[in-house]
Parts: structure tokens; C-alpha cells; sequence
């Protein structure tokens, strides 16, 4: 990589389709597309080096369920995720929480009266997906947290919170929804988690 690509300067088009090795049509293809944010001064076109990593970064894919989910998380962040059967539920919660163990974080994963799965059913599962799940609770950065009868998923994070807060690391978490809620109480439920999460 030469100079010009360690500063966040502005580039020109012939740089880049140089650095990347496409044409000059393709930049500019891209550029009027908006898939890479430019500035048009006079004649020529020019791109920010910090907009052309980004524009990088978000078509960088991963063949992996971690490594997608890597890519996509920001911290803070939600997301409200649907799976067809509980394997592939579980496989989502594994690649949550490897995504959360290399960003440094503590994870929890709450478990309502209706989850219907066993911690250790959880655990094996787990671990077949990849997660350490044994070392990682003996280090005491995964838990396993019981959510009291008829209490709100935001009602439990704020329990969780008081007690595992002083820790210093981000908190992953981890909710499944019982089969019984229909989408929009799901929603509902999921807007007053991210307000929660967002006035922490």
C-alpha cells in the first residue's frame, strides 16, 4: 500500500481503480450509484480514503455465521432475529455470543419459563456450534439467567444490569421469545429494550 493510502485524503478516481485493480468506469459506476460516497470538484471525482474502507468493509463477506455476524453488530446494537427451528436458534445464539467473547464482552442468556430448553441441552448445543461455553463460565463471562414469572424481558436485563454492571465489559444478551407472542407484542417488547439499552 503506498503513501496516499494512509491518511484520510482525498483520492482520485485513477488511485483507486489502480488499488483495487478495476477499471476507472467501475469507480465511477459506483460513485453515481451511491454505493461510494464521492465529492465532484470541477471535473474530476474524488473519494474520501475513510469512505472508500467503509465502502470495503461493508462488502467484505464472511462464509461463516460468526464472521457475518462480526461484520453487522455494532456496540450498542439490537436485533430482533427469526429462526425456523430451535437448532438454528441455537446456532444464532452461539454466533451472537463468539462475536461477543472476541469483542470482549460478558454474555448472558436469559431464559424464561416458556424457553422450553434445558441449560444443558443449551450448553451441548452450544458447543457443538463452536462456543466454549465451559471455560467461558468458569472465567465467569457467560450466565445463564432465570427470568422470574411474569416478568418483561427489560424487567430482567434491569435486574441483571444492577448486579453484573460493575464488570467494565459490554453486556451481550440473549432473549428468546415464546412461540405464544405474536410480532407485534414482539416488537413492542423489543422497542422497550432498545430504549433501555440506549439510556445505559
Amino acid at each position: 500500500m503506498n503513501e496516499d493510502f494512509t491518511k484520510d485524503e482525498l483520492l482520485d478516481v485513477p488511485q483507486i481503480s489502480h488499488y483495487l485493480r478495476v477499471s476507472d468506469v467501475t469507480i465511477y459506476r459506483w460513485c453515481r450509484e451511491g454505493r461510494l460516497p464521492c465529492l465532484k470538484l470541477g471535473n474530476t471525482w474524488r473519494i474520501r480514503r475513510s469512505a472508500l474502507e467503509e465502502f470495503l468493509a461493508r462488502g467484505e463477506y464472511s462464509a461463516t455465521l460468526v464472521g457475518q455476524l462480526r461484520s453487522f453488530y455494532r456496540v450498542p446494537d439490537n436485533v430482533l432475529a427469526s429462526a425456523q427451528t430451535s437448532e438454528m436458534l441455537h446456532k444464532l445464539n452461539a454466533a451472537f455470543f463468539r462475536v461477543g467473547e472476541v469483542r470482549g464482552g460478558t454474555l448472558a442468556k436469559f431464559l424464561g419459563p416458556e424457553t422450553g430448553a434445558s441449560v444443558q441441552k443449551l450448553r451441548s448445543d452450544w458447543e457443538g456450534a463452536g462456543l466454549e461455553v465451559e471455560r467461558l463460565e468458569a472465567e465467569g463471562r457467560l450466565r445463564f439467567v432465570t427470568e422470574k414469572k411474569d416478568e418483561y424481558h427489560v424487567e430482567a436485563l434491569r435486574r441483571y444490569y444492577e448486579e453484573a454492571a460493575e464488570g467494565g465489559r459490554t453486556i451481550w444478551v440473549s432473549f428468546d421469545w415464546a412461540v405464544g407472542v405474536d410480532l407485534e407484542e414482539a416488537l413492542k417488547r423489543q422497542r422497550k429494550l432498545t430504549s433501555y439499552v440506549a439510556d445505559r
